[in-house]
């Protein structure tokens, strides 16, 4: 039930890119992309006061990397979530000419959740990772911490 409250809030953006580019981006998730999903204990700083706490945290990460600009421009832009950069490739190829430029898109955490949900239906090579994302977030409210500007403005002004 959560899951199908999430996908209706999604929908909206969803529902604007067309099913053909959707299934164009998976193919290219498929072909070039990774989704790095990392369990772990990690040092935070303390809410409150000095010092540090332990987390056991989650990294969620899912990027594409790619010789052709132009491409992952694109899917930068009809996505609308995630950075695009240029990745620095060091060293020559043992014939001593340079690696070509390789750029990346990636996103990380609910903007992963959110691309994995369009990229689903078509998804083959990365279903596995797809569906864990899915599932992590699906036992979660995404709309918990969004608040309604006029409502927020008229409890405010009522407090004073």
């Amino acid at each position: 039930m959560a899951l199908i409250q999430q996908r209706q809030l999604l929908d909206g953006y969803l529902q604007m890119i067309s099913d053909t580019d959707k299934a164009y981006i998976a193919g290219l998730f498929d072909g070039e992309g990774s989704i790095m999903m990392r369990r772990g204990i990690e040092k935070k700083k303390k809410h409150k006061g000095k010092g540090y706490r332990m987390s056991n945290s989650l990294r969620l990460s899912m990027e594409i990397t790619m010789t052709d600009r132009s491409v992952v421009m694109w899917v930068h832009d009809v996505l609308g979530v995630g950075t695009f950069r240029e990745k620095r490739v060091k060293g020559k190829r043992k014939d001593g000419t340079p690696y070509l430029k390789q750029y990346k898109w990636r996103c990380v955490f609910r903007d992963a959740y959110y691309v994995c949900c369009m990229i689903w239906p078509w998804s083959h090579t990365k279903l596995d990772k797809v569906q864990q994302v899915i599932s992590h977030y699906a036992d979660q409210a995404l709309d918990k911490n969004v608040i309604n500007l006029d409502e927020y403005k008229r409890i405010k002004k009522n407090v004073r």
